[in-house]
């Protein structure tokens, strides 16, 4: 059997066989081609070596025939040395060649791959907020991974496949034509024989291959959800090991038995293509030789013969099913080209402005004029691929704001408080345009945030949310995040505002301790402070805490607090207030109410007025209080 191609078969016939009925439209093929255009010069050189391995193993056998019928019958030492030397160049040179494709289309793949990678992951993180809430992160990576190396065969492995094999049966079957007709017809009889066991084999190697990936899909969601700081917490607070186990073991015994399936069906495979062959080669040799005694066909050619027959069967086998690797490799950048092709729904426009020019001319003052607000449908910013669902609704949600409308002045404090659900992350997060309005406008310094480049609104705005998300890195890399040309004396200083110095300070590494996955080495009021720490540093104009403090002890919150009310002194602050104190350290205090501004107005003046404010601060900031 040629060396390789039962190997390229088996691949092939694994693959799921449903994917050859897929259609691509011009434009994906176009697309495709653009991709590739980079590299059609180092392309045309590995269809030009392909092209010459397949001659240097075509012509070897045809030397062992003169070998055979002008050398050694004919007793002539001298051709034989020449023409054994002559065989032993083609090999080497063969080797140097099969080095050389290698070379070249390593070349072109992991290029490929790397400009999908970063294609891929450069639109991803462009795409807004309302994208990562529904998107399955393993059905992400798995794109940038999994598809993207699945793209990139299309123009390394398939197409070797295609062009290598395509050469080597063309070569081969010219050859044995020329040698004889009779036995080269005799061995294509046989192709069917080859050909059709293989796709029985081949079709349920494929379910046992797609029902392993599925399995092994399975395990990695269970493994992913326990091996993470907060499932491991939860299973050990309310999981039982021995189920947890078991709930493992399931799965992972059905994996074991269909590795078992597939090897066994992998062995009968590759036992049958060789004993096929074996028995092709044996009839060559059988009627073959029966030729020769006759005269009809000298001895080299009988064995010239029958070499090429072993060269055949594999192209052949891997060319019957080659319309599946290339369709699988073609899909597989169609759902890259699925992702590049989603649209941010936030996006910058093109003729952007900075917004520091106008917050250093009129201030850091913050509008929401009117704004309505409704989280968008999953078919406007997802893909039903990347969800955990096979389909997306696309009936329009109720809007979370309603005709919401007030100003924080330049340098001053506003705090939002409101009943779970009224609204209050939602605002948060479009003066920061994690979202954009449905209807009204967002300003910041008179400057509608859809005006402006998100570069220089990330310079202006800093957001402490209620959960801090700290990177598995050193305090130093989390810090510099945000800001990478800090010295270790400006991450001090703003550790010490922090209040969080002296826990650096005790710590054997520093700076460069690990805080581990999510930051969970440290307590959530040290992650809340080194986080707090990361806003001083970055010293945004305005600055939005979601409930910046709501984990932090009176202690800790004390000490936090001196320091937030240095750093936000002088600048603009919308704090979602969680405390008694924040809420009474504000300029102005925003009541929201379902989705709409229920009341406005100071501590004192809300608290005159008897109403939802009134009520909440009885129940929940009073009860606060006495704690």
């Amino acid at each position: 059997m040629h060396s390789g191609g039962g190997g390229r078969a088996l691949r092939s016939f694994t693959l799921d066989g449903s994917v050859a009925r897929r259609r691509l439209g011009r434009d994906t093929l176009r697309r495709i081609v653009g991709f590739a255009r980079p590299y059609r010069g180092r392309l045309t050189v590995f269809v030009l070596i392909l092209a010459l391995e397949a001659a240097a193993g075509a012509a070897t056998p045809l030397l062992f025939q003169r070998i055979i019928d002008h050398g050694i019958t004919a007793g002539d030492t001298r051709l034989v040395v020449l023409l054994a030397g002559v065989a032993a160049l083609l090999a080497l040179a063969s080797a140097g060649l099969s080095v050389a494709d290698r070379l070249v289309s390593s070349q072109v793949g992991e290029g490929l791959i790397l400009d999908l990678r970063v294609s891929v992951f450069d639109h991803v993180q462009r795409m807004p907020l309302a994208f990562f809430s529904r998107a399955r992160t393993g059905a992400l990576v798995q794109r940038l991974n999994g598809d993207v190396l699945g793209a990139q065969r299309a123009f390394t492995s398939t197409l070797q496949i295609v062009v290598s094999n395509s050469l080597t049966i063309v070569f081969t079957l010219a050859a044995m034509f020329a040698m004889s007709p009779q036995l080269t017809l005799g061995a294509l009889v046989l192709v069917p024989f080859f050909v059709l066991p293989a796709r029985w084999f081949g079709r349920r190697l494929a379910d046992l291959t797609r029902r392993g990936m599925e399995v092994d899909a399975d395990l990695g969601q269970v493994m992913n959800e326990r091996f993470n700081v907060a499932g491991a917490h939860l299973v050990k607070v309310f999981g039982d090991p021995e189920t947890e186990s078991e709930r493992f073991a399931g799965p992972a015994r059905e994996r074991r038995d269909l590795g078992v399936r597939t090897a066994l069906f992998g062995t009968w495979f590759r036992v049958g293509l060789s004993t096929i062959a074996a028995l092709a080669v044996a009839g060559v040799y059988g009627f073959g030789g029966l030729q020769a005694i006759s005269g009809e066909l000298t001895v080299g050619t009988v064995v010239a013969l029958a070499t090429y027959l072993t060269r055949l069967y594999g192209p052949l086998t891997a060319m019957a099913n080659v319309q599946v690797d290339v369709m699988t490799a073609l899909v597989s950048f169609e759902r890259v080209l699925e992702v590049l092709d989603l649209e941010p729904s936030v996006a910058e426009r093109p003729d952007a402005a900075d917004l520091r020019e106008a917050v250093t001319a009129r201030g850091a003052s913050i509008t929401l004029d009117a704004v309505t607000f409704r989280y968008p449908r999953a078919d406007e910013v997802s893909l039903a691929s990347l969800e955990s669902v096979a389909g997306q609704r696309k009936d329009p949600t109720s809007d979370t704001l309603r005709d919401v409308s007030f100003e924080v002045p330049a340098g001053s404090m506003v705090a939002l408080v409101g009943p779970s659900g009224a609204g209050k992350t939602t605002v948060s997060q479009l003066v920061s345009r994690m979202y954009d309005p449905t209807a009204g406008a967002v300003r910041i310094a008179g400057t509608d945030l859809r005006d402006v480049t998100f570069a220089s609104l990330r310079a202006t705005v800093g957001v402490v949310a209620q959960d801090a998300h700290l990177f598995h890195d050193t305090m130093a890399a989390n810090l510099r995040f945000v800001r990478p040309e800090a010295t270790d004396a400006d991450l001090e200083r703003v550790l010490r505002q922090a209040r969080v110095w002296d826990l650096v300070e005790r710590l054997p590494e520093g700076l460069d301790t690990v805080v581990g996955d999510r930051g969970y080495r440290l307590s959530g009021g040290e992650r809340q402070r080194l986080a707090i720490a990361r806003l001083l540093l970055r010293a945004p104009d305005v600055v939005v805490l979601d409930e910046a403090t709501a984990h932090l002890d009176s202690e800790s919150e004390a000490a936090v607090q001196v320091a937030l009310d240095q750093a936000l002194a002088g600048r603009t602050s919308l704090v979602i207030a969680h405390r008694l104190s924040t809420v009474r350290a504000a300029d102005r205090i925003v009541v929201l109410d379902e989705g709409r501004v229920a009341e406005s107005g100071t501590h004192a003046e809300l608290l005159a007025a008897g109403g939802l404010y009134a009520d909440l601060y009885r129940t929940q900031f009073a009860e606060a209080a006495d704690r």
